[in-house]
């Protein structure tokens, strides 16, 4: 059986990207999007408060880059709390769960998430940008609209209004650059 090493980086900024169970196209739903904003607010209050830097919301995954507060490093127990809270929450208010395994069952999961989530630590600014722009990129990138300001569930619109991106970033040649940048495990 692998072994999952995880790295601890007090203060770190970590890339995610978390995947819904069998790949359902759920997240951009309303009330996922509602039982998503609520279980982050819950994270941070029961385990403490992480700076999200970018985020893209797609159907069936999302992508972030969180920065941990100094002296924290503990990214997972975050995870947990988050998806725990968004399995419920997002049941509770109608949605379906996916098909659960005997495994699953045992263990307690709802069918919601895959166990599982990719997790790496950002090295140095040029890997930060690198990654900022891979998770904006994304929505282009799964054929889901063809022009990054499109999608309205990223951090892209944010960072545009505070001048980091212009409102046309993702065309022509940004999009040849993202597509370079093919060495990211996409889910």
């Amino acid at each position: 059986m692998p072994e999952y090493r995880r790295i601890w980086q007090p203060g770190g900024t970590f890339f995610f990207t978390l995947v819904t169970n069998q790949r359902r196209a759920i997240l951009t739903d309303e009330i996922a999007r509602q039982a998503l904003r609520e279980a982050f607010q819950h994270g941070m209050e029961k385990v403490g408060a992480f700076r999200t830097d970018a985020f893209c919301l797609l159907p069936d995954h999302f992508h972030c880059i969180w920065t941990l507060p100094e002296n924290d490093g503990d990214y997972a127990t975050r995870w947990k709390v988050i998806k725990g809270y968004f399995s419920r929450r997002y049941l509770q208010l109608g949605g379906m769960p996916g098909e659960v395994s005997p495994s699953k069952v045992a263990k307690g999961e709802l069918g919601v998430w895959q166990r599982r989530y990719w997790e790496h630590l950002i090295r140095d600014d040029a890997d930060l940008q690198q990654h900022v722009d891979y998770i904006h990129y994304n929505p282009v990138k799964h054929g889901l609209v063809q022009k990054v300001d499109a999608w309205p569930w990223s951090s892209f619109h944010r960072y545009v209004q505070e001048g980091f991106y212009e409102a046309d970033w993702g065309t022509a040649d940004a999009r040849l650059m993202a597509l370079s940048a093919g060495e990211f495990d996409d889910a």
